[in-house]
């Protein structure tokens, strides 16, 4: 395998002048995890502009579910390049966005009868949900979870709760969003274990928000991630959502999940709330919708989409070239099966990464479903103290090999490669992973 292939360690020479222009002129609120410079990808394999080889276990940023430069998303960008850009969705009309719809309708989990809105990103999706809840329900208080991320504009942030760094200096937000603990269950906020616990955190909701001082009448929203994200790819324990259902059902609280980085196939089902059997009344995507390209959906039941004409809207919202892109994705992934090799290639990843759980002791936790799968490092096993620095340390001696993984949360490495990735290319990853576990632990 030519794969990963390192002609000088990276940043290279030409890495490292562009690094420092981007050091003049662009925005530092950007948190870059190492200098990888980009030239061009083609399916799981990035190339940098001094010609290193890497192995891409980032998907950018969960965006490229179909791998980079698929030839029937560039063909289908193409022919729609060669009709018209752009003629805003907000005020007329263009056929593609009704056949995404449909199509999307077909996929996201429910049998009832669904609407979308389109705008250009995951946060967006989340601004659209928080504004269509209040709608409906004429309520105003919302309900996120610790570790959660939404998004950076101000409405997303106010329902953001996974790093200091993303709210410090931005308050006051929007009123009415009270954050719960998330079901961390290698972290149990109550010190508890699951199952015992018998899930005590959907509980605290109910003895201590709506009975204490959050009158569930006033609440429209719930608003969570099947797996959290950016908090340390955590997935939530089986029958959490079913539990969760059960509570806030009676007062018609509406359950919205943000599958932004967690649907389209990446956890071996279309969409990560699948795997806990509960159909929710609200549904956010982006990233991998349109392999990269801007476009966040809000889906809802057809009855909760009840707003009227410009009550919210956007300009560049449904831009039929990221539609043409999003059909020719989720054509993908039916047509190359890769729902199934989510689940095969994961399971095999998570069958792995546990035995070298058992190994090493700086392996604290593995979890996850399909591709989207968290490994968190500890500096041991009984305390669960995180080991930050150690994370840091084997990201960047990953990198140095070609070997293009991120970290999340506390101290967790997050593995996110195209759903394409086959069974050498992974075999590949893991032998490098482990070869520089070995040596941050000898270090």
């Amino acid at each position: 395998m030519d794969y990963p292939k390192i002609i000088v360690t990276p940043p290279g020479p030409k890495a490292q002048k562009i690094v420092e222009r981007d050091k003049n002129v662009i925005s530092p609120s950007f948190g870059r995890a190492y200098p990888l410079v980009i030239d061009h990808g083609e399916g799981c394999i990035v190339t940098d502009v001094d010609g290193n080889k890497f192995i891409d276990l980032n998907s950018g940023l969960a965006c490229l579910n179909v791998g980079h430069q698929h030839p029937k998303v560039l063909s289908s960008i193409k022919a729609q390049v060669d009709k018209f850009l752009h003629y805003s969705y907000t005020d007329f009309y263009y056929e593609s966005v009704v056949e995404l719809s449909e199509i999307l309708e077909s996929i996201v989990p429910g049998s009832f009868k669904k609407k979308f809105f389109f705008g250009n990103s995951g946060t967006e999706s989340i601004e659209a949900a928080i504004k269509l809840a209040r709608w409906h329900t004429r309520r105003q208080g919302v309900i996120a979870f610790i570790g959660s991320f939404h998004g950076r504009t101000m409405g997303a942030l106010s329902l953001t709760a996974s790093k200091p760094s993303q709210r410090r200096y931005f308050s006051p937000l929007i009123p009415g969003v009270e954050h719960v603990p998330y079901p961390y269950c290698y972290r149990c906020p109550f010190n508890l274990e699951h199952p015992n616990c018998d899930y005590a955190c959907v509980d605290y909701i109910d003895d201590y928000l709506f009975k204490k001082y959050l009158p569930p009448e006033d609440v429209a929203l719930v608003m969570v991630e099947p797996i959290q994200g950016e908090g340390g790819y955590i997935p939530a324990p089986k029958d959490y959502f079913k539990r969760l259902r059960k509570l806030i059902d009676p007062y018609g609280i509406l359950l919205g999940v943000d599958e932004v980085q967690s649907g389209i196939g990446r956890t071996g089902k279309w969409f990560a709330i699948e795997h806990y059997g509960v159909a929710p009344d609200i549904l956010c995507m982006a990233k991998a919708i349109a392999s990269g390209l801007p476009l966040g959906v809000t889906s809802s039941k057809s009855d909760i989409m009840d707003w009227t004409a410009g009550s919210h809207a956007s300009t560049f919202g449904g831009n039929p070239v990221s539609c043409a892109a999003a059909k020719a994705v989720i054509s993908i992934i039916m047509e190359e099966n890769l729902l199934k090799n989510s689940e095969t290639q994961g399971g095999y990843l998570l069958k792995r990464l546990n035995e070298m759980k058992e190994e090493y002791s700086l392996i604290g936790d593995v979890r996850g479903f399909g591709l989207m799968i968290g490994v968190e490092l500890v500096k041991d096993k009984t305390s669960k103290e995180p080991a930050p620095k150690e994370v840091e340390d084997l990201m960047m001696r990953c990198f140095r090999k070609g070997l293009a993984i991120v970290n999340c949360g506390l101290s967790t490495l997050r593995w996110m490669p195209p759903l394409i990735i086959s069974s050498e290319l992974v075999e590949k990853s893991l032998e490098i992973f482990e070869d520089c576990l070995k040596e941050v632990k000898a270090a």
